[in-house]
């Protein structure tokens, strides 16, 4: 018989993660500071929807964005537009942000004067759903020309998301999208996450989606 040891690395990464994770939602939440992880692939218009965002909120709340990508700061710089605190990470290669390095983002970016942080996550639909990140709220974005059947293809993203926009429904017809179709297939992995067509390019179906994380916001505050 082996007398070798297995070690689950990968369990025990998981693990202290979400230790870390949780010692971030702790100090965000005495400092009544709302996290939003956005999680999406590349070209599903994180950046844009996260602007007609930020322009929807900001006579209403303090907002701060920390765009994490591999490379470059282009983002940011579209971002700095808006008028919100913006801060780039680069994450030097990895596909995902974890929570230890949100937690070092957050201690960059700076809290003292906002009340609502957008983690715009590195564009992937796989690892980042591993990682808790201590957010209040993962939120995801679907592109309409990524298809319908994505959630029978990466199920972790759409189980573990608080709300999913649909984005860039002006190119439905183009793309035979087929809404309702995105539905049942969501249905068994997270049947009651809100699902919101949307429109960066044109704005349609925003007023839903910025009316749900007004309401998502005020309810954390009022059970903080």
């Amino acid at each position: 018989m082996s007398n070798i040891t297995v070690q689950d690395v990968k369990e025990r990464v998981i693990a202290d993660n979400d230790a870390v994770a949780g010692v971030l939602r702790a100090e965000l939440e005495a400092k009544n500071v709302f996290l939003i992880n956005l999680m999406a692939s590349p070209g599903a218009g994180k950046t844009t929807t996260l602007v007609r965002t930020i322009n929807a909120l900001k006579d209403e709340y303090r907002i701060g964005v920390m765009e994490a990508d591999v490379d470059s700061v282009v983002d940011a710089e579209t971002i700095e537009k808006t008028g919100a605190k913006v801060i780039q990470l680069h994450t030097g290669g990895s596909c995902h942000m974890d929570a230890d390095m949100t937690k070092r983002g957050i201690e960059a970016l700076g809290t003292d004067n906002l009340d609502v942080v957008f983690l715009e996550n590195v564009g992937n639909l796989v690892c980042p759903a591993e990682f808790d990140v201590g957010a209040a709220k993962k939120v995801m974005i679907l592109s309409v020309p990524e298809g319908d059947d994505k959630p029978l293809k990466y199920p972790l993203m759409f189980t573990v998301s608080d709300c999913l926009l649909v984005n860039k429904t002006d190119t439905a017809k183009v793309f035979h999208f087929e809404i309702d179709r995105l539905k049942e297939n969501i249905k068994p992995l997270n049947q009651h996450m809100p699902v919101f067509p949307v429109s960066a390019l044109t704005g349609d179906g925003f007023d839903e989606w910025i009316t749900w994380l007004k309401n998502e916001i005020k309810t954390w505050r009022l059970h903080n």
